[in-house]
């Protein structure tokens, strides 16, 4: 995938911050800020059983294989730098993504691997149920989206958005990009960039909203 320049945001704060495409470089540093934005997030805590022993060696395998097959599959993985140094993501996949039920069987296997049988079809589940309740054909997923915990609290997660919505916009065959939310405060900030609920789910223990953006 071509490195392109999507947008920049110039604040108060951080006035250098671009918005780019990942390179396979990025994905290494790219899992480790996915993997602290994580580690506490309820779905991942349920999906790879944080009971029980190497819940973290789970957790680590399964963002890497996740960076992986959206780096093969040519996925859309967006990055937010101030000037070289990565922080901040998101990862999308497109309308016509051979991912979910289809996803790739090495994938699979390395996934089954690493994270384990359980892990590996609850992460599976959990796309095609989120699928299932967006209303449109044709649309974006965001499965990740994270800030690096040094540049959290300025406002960079909208501007993260904002690249989100480009890519969205400016693909002819989306109707709009839909996320899975668990925790309450993120739901406050999808619905500031015009993200609505359209349906409720529960996912082994864990209960989230739908939501999706329709594009303008």
């Amino acid at each position: 995938m071509t490195t392109e320049v999507l947008d920049e945001a110039l604040t108060p704060i951080q006035e250098k911050v671009k918005a780019i495409y990942l390179t396979v470089d990025d994905l290494k540093i790219a899992a480790s800020i996915l993997y602290n934005a994580y580690v506490d997030d309820p779905l991942f805590v349920d999906i790879f059983q944080a009971e029980k022993e190497g819940f973290e060696s789970r957790l680590r395998s399964a963002i890497r294989e996740e960076l992986n097959a959206f780096w093969v599959a040519e996925q859309p993985m967006v990055g937010l730098f101030d000037e070289s140094r990565l922080i901040g993501l998101a990862c999308l996949t497109a309308p016509d993504a051979a991912f979910g039920a289809g996803r790739y069987w090495h994938w699979r296997l390395r996934m089954l691997l690493t994270a384990g049988l359980f892990g590996t079809k609850q992460m599976l589940e959990k796309e095609e149920k989120v699928r299932s309740l967006v209303p449109a054909d044709n649309f974006h997923m965001l499965s990740f989206i994270a800030v690096h915990p040094d540049y959290q609290e300025h406002g960079l997660g909208h501007i993260l958005l904002g690249a989100i919505d480009s890519i969205v916009d400016e693909d002819a065959k989306s109707e709009g990009v839909a996320v899975f939310v668990t925790v309450p405060k993120h739901r406050t900030f999808f619905n500031d960039d015009n993200y609505k609920v359209v349906g409720q789910l529960s996912l082994s223990h864990v209960n989230g909203d739908v939501m999706f953006r329709q594009k303008e």
